[in-house]
């Protein structure tokens, strides 16, 4: 399950502080059954990269497990992380089961869905798409 490194892998910036996380939850968002992506603007060159597995999801060895699979995951898709982007991958309970090669391609899908503009237009339902900002 490890992922080949490239040289752009090495550019990903990594999500830390709760701010940050907080910040990308405003943003563009799209799910699967494994994980969920939310993505924001960033004013940093590099694209950004945070991982949430909460409680409700495992046990702390599972939920290891899991930011392990999405940290590959990631590291294989380095390439289509857009510059001056922050995403942060919410991590499902099917992420333990499903197939590496799945993951990879649903989070290759998601993110070009949250960048795609006719997405949010698609939408019928109120609530769905980006969030406002605070003011």
């Amino acid at each position: 399950m490890t992922a080949e490194i490239s040289p752009v892998q090495s550019k990903l910036r990594r999500l830390k502080r709760r701010a940050q996380f907080l910040r990308a939850a405003r943003g563009n968002r799209a799910g699967r059954s494994a994980f969920g992506l939310q993505a924001v603007p960033s004013p940093e060159s590099d694209p950004g990269v945070g991982f949430t597995v909460t409680k409700k999801v495992g046990n702390s060895p599972e939920r290891n497990r899991m930011k392990r699979r999405l940290r590959a995951a990631a590291a294989a898709c380095a390439r289509d992380f857009m510059p001056g982007h922050d995403y942060v991958l919410l991590a499902r309970r099917e992420a333990l089961s499903q197939p590496f090669e799945k993951m990879v391609a649903d989070l290759s899908g998601l993110i070009a869905r949250v960048h795609d503009p006719k997405s949010g237009d698609t939408r019928t339902h109120p609530g769905r798409g980006q969030r406002n900002s605070r003011p």
